[in-house]
């Protein structure tokens, strides 16, 4: 769910960085800082205590930014989110930064489950078969779901592909029907 502040936080990013392709960059960096947030509980709670001090946070957030390497323009945002109490919200704003890159590349959004972790090799092709269709750049978004049973799932915009195996069943049982 995007959030309301959420949007003059990334309209903000796009004006700085000046174009799509550096937002880009800046939101790769951001969703990179909040997966290491999101996967260290104690680094969560970090940011949630009120008691512990602005520059406790941002001692911690610079230490955490020049580990994976981001670049300085994702680190001056999550300073300005810490000082504003945002930092909470990081996926929300991340989510609205991909959503205005999109729009400014006219990129479209795909949400694919499959049924097993797709490599690196197979994602390309996926990819490239949604941009045939759709006739413009597709950013692919995969999560795992063992319920498929095989296959996958891809949902863009109101569209949805289903190529599982649990989905041609379903179909095969309403036949039967």
């Amino acid at each position: 769910m995007i959030r309301r502040f959420a949007h003059p936080y990334a309209r903000a990013i796009m004006d700085v960085a000046g174009s799509p392709e550096k937002a880009a960059s800046i939101r790769e960096g951001l969703a990179r800082f909040e997966r290491a947030r999101n996967a260290a509980p104690d680094l969560a709670e970090v940011y949630a205590n009120p008691a512990i001090d602005f520059d406790t946070k941002l001692a911690v957030t610079r230490t955490i930014a020049k580990r994976l390497g981001l670049p300085d323009m994702a680190i001056k945002v999550l300073e300005v989110l810490i000082r504003n109490r945002r930092i909470n919200h990081l996926d929300s704003i991340v989510e609205a930064l991909a959503a205005m890159i999109r729009q400014a590349t006219g990129a479209v959004a795909a949400e694919v489950r499959a049924a097993h972790r797709l490599n690196e090799q197979e994602v390309r092709q996926l990819r490239a078969v949604l941009e045939k269709r759709f006739g413009r750049k597709v950013e692919v978004e995969v999560t795992t779901d063992p319920t498929l049973l095989g296959g996958f799932v891809a949902k863009v915009g109101s569209e949805v592909y289903d190529a599982s195996i649990a989905g041609k069943i379903n179909k095969f049982r309403e036949s039967l029907m």
